[in-house]
C-alpha cells in the first residue's frame, strides 16, 4: 500500500497489465535468455529532485524483499552500459526473472543511492525519499502517515494533494469514522458491519477479490509421530471447513473458493477439484487414520486481524473431533514467526497477496528452502528446477500443473478461498481506485484517486 504511494518500480502491476513499464520505459531479453536490459524513462526524478539513474537501480537490487535470495542466486552480474540503461546477466536462462523482478520480490522498487548512503538505513526509515506520486511529510507510529502530492511524478500529478493514512485497528471505529466523514476511504469492513455499510445512504461498499488465497497449513505433516503425517487426517481437515458458510457470514459471500493456494488469475494456475464440505466423511477418514475420537491439535496461529476466520475453522474442526486452541498474533510478528519457522507445532492460518505466478508461489510456500515452507516432498522438489529451466511454455505449464496436482493430492494445505476484501467509500470520493489493478487490495494507483468537485 505504502510502496504504491511513496515509491516507484522499474516494472510493476498497473491497470490492465501485471508487468507494466514504469521507471523503465522498456525492457528486452536476449535471444539466449541470459540477459535482460532495462532503459530508464527520461526525466524521472526522486522527490529531492535527483534523477533516477542506473546506479540507483543496481543499488536498490541489493535491498532485500520477499524471495529476494532466489533472484540474487540467479543473477551473475549487473552491468551499467550508461546512466540510463541496466543489464542483468543471469547464470542460466530463467523465464521467471521478470516475474520475480517486477512482482514477487521487492527488487525492482528503486530508492536513491546517494540519499540512503548519506542518512543510513535508520535515517531513511525516518524520512524516506522515493520516486512515487506522493512525498513523505510525517509519520506518527500507530496514528497516521501524512503524504503530499509530488507534482513532478512522471505518470501524472496526483489529483488529491494531501493523503493521510490513518491507523484505526478496530473495524467498528473505522466504519464510524467513515460515516462521520472523518475519513473518505476505510479498508476491511466485515460481517454485520459490512452489511450496515451497504445499507448506509451516501456510503458505497467496494468489494475486491484479491490474489490473496487464505489457507490452513499443517507444519507437523513431516513428523511421523504426528497425526498430521497421515494423509487421511489432512484430507479430513479439508472436508471439515465450511468455506461458503464462512464467506457468507464474514464477507457477504464475496470470497472466491478455488481450492488452491495459487491465485486463479496467475499464469500456470491449475484448477483442482472443487472444495467439498462433508463433516461426516471427515469423521470417517479420522477413524480410518486411527483417531475415531479425534485428537488434540494444539494451537492455531493466525494474524489477529483475521482471527474471526480462524474462529470458524476452530469450530469446524471441533465438530469432527480435532481440538485446537486459537493463538492470535499481531500481523508483523505473526508473519515474522511464520517465516522464521517458529510455528512447528499445531496449525497455521496463512495467506499471501504477493504478485507473481504459480512458480513464484510454489517457490515460497511449497518447495524445499521456501521462505514459508516447513518441509517438502521430494517428487515436487525434483520438478521445480525442471520447470525453472524450461523455456517452452506448454512444457513448462505441464510441469507446473503436475506440481500443483501433487500439492492437492498430498493435502499439504487446506485452502480456504481468495479473500473478498470489503471496503467502504464516502460521498466525497469520485474515483476510489479500488479494483483498478487486478487482484490488488488497496486504492492504487494513488494518483488516480479523485475527490468530487475538487
Amino acid at each position: 500500500m505504502v510502496l504504491y504511494a511513496l515509491h516507484d518500480a522499474m516494472v510493476k502491476p498497473m491497470p490492465g497489465k501485471s508487468q507494466t513499464p514504469c521507471l523503465a520505459e522498456s525492457w528486452s531479453a536476449s535471444p539466449d535468455g541470459l540477459s535482460y536490459e532495462f532503459v530508464i524513462r527520461k526525466g524521472v526524478k526522486f522527490h529531492n529532485g535527483e534523477p533516477v539513474t542506473a546506479e540507483d537501480v543496481r543499488f536498490s537490487f541489493e535491498y532485500h524483499g520477499a524471495a529476494h535470495q532466489l533472484i540474487k542466486d540467479n543473477v551473475a552480474a549487473i552491468d551499467l552500459p550508461d546512466p540510463q540503461r541496466v543489464r542483468f546477466k543471469l547464470k542460466k536462462p530463467w523465464p521467471d526473472f521478470i516475474a520475480f523482478y517486477s512482482t514477487a520480490t521487492g527488487s525492482g522498487w528503486v530508492v536513491p543511492k546517494k540519499y540512503v548512503e548519506q542518512v543510513g538505513d535508520e535515517g531513511f526509515k525516518k524520512a524516506p525519499i522515493g520516486a512515487g506520486p506522493y512525498k513523505f511529510v510525517s509519520f506518527t507510529p500507530g496514528v497516521e502517515l501524512v503524504l503530499e502530492a509530488f507534482d513532478g511524478y512522471w505518470r501524472k500529478p496526483p489529483s488529491v494533494k494531501r493523503l493521510v493514512m490513518k491507523v484505526i485497528p478496530d473495524e467498528a471505529t473505522r466504519l464510524a469514522a467513515l460515516k462521520r466523514g472523518e475519513v473518505d476511504i476505510a479498508y476491511s469492513i466485515r460481517s454485520e458491519l459490512a452489511e450496515e455499510l451497504r445499507r448506509t445512504p451516501g456510503l458505497a461498499l467496494k468489494p475486491v477479490v484479491l490474489q490473496a488465497p487464505n489457507w490452513l497449513y499443517f507444519p507437523e505433516q513431516w513428523d511421523p509421530k504426528s497425526p498430521w503425517s497421515k494423509l487421511q487426517v489432512r484430507q479430513a481437515a479439508n472436508l471439515a471447513i465450511d468455506r461458503e458458510g464462512m464467506s457468507q457470514a464474514l464477507f457477504l459471500g464475496y470470497c472466491k473458493v478455488t481450492n488452491s493456494i495459487i491465485p486463479y488469475t496467475f499464469d500456470y494456475f491449475w484448477q483442482p477439484p472443487a472444495a467439498v464440505y462433508d463433516p461426516a466423511k471427515a469423521k470417517k477418514l479420522l477413524a480410518e487414520a486411527g483417531y475415531p475420537n479425534g485428537f488434540d491439535a494444539g494451537l492455531m496461529y493466525c494474524d489477529s486481524s483475521y482471527s474471526n476466520m480462524a474462529e470458524v475453522s476452530v469450530d469446524n474442526f471441533q465438530q469432527i473431533g480435532i481440538r485446537v486452541q486459537l493463538q492470535p498474533i499481531e500481523r508483523a510478528p505473526f508473519f515474522a514467526g511464520y517465516a522464521d519457522k517458529k510455528y512447528t507445532r499445531g496449525i497455521i492460518q496463512g495467506a499471501s497477496g504477493a504478485f507473481g505466478n504459480a512458480a513464484t508461489r510454489l517457490a515460497s510456500f511449497v518447495v524445499k528452502g521456501g521462505a514459508y515452507a516447513y518441509g517438502s516432498y521430494p517428487d515436487i522438489d525434483e520438478l521445480f528446477p525442471q520447470q525453472a529451466a524450461e523455456l517452452d511454455h506448454e512444457k513448462r505449464a505441464a510441469i507446473l500443473d503436475k506440481m500443483q496436482q501433487l500439492v492437492h493430492q498430498n493435502a499439504i494445505y487446506a485452502p480456504i478461498w481468495q479473500l473478498g476484501f470489503l471496503n467502504g467509500v464516502g460521498p466525497r470520493v469520485g474515483e476510489s481506485a479500488f479494483g483498478l489493478i487486478a487482484g490488488f487490495a488497496y486504492t492504487a494507483p494513488f494518483e488516480d484517486i479523485t475527490i468530487k468537485n475538487a
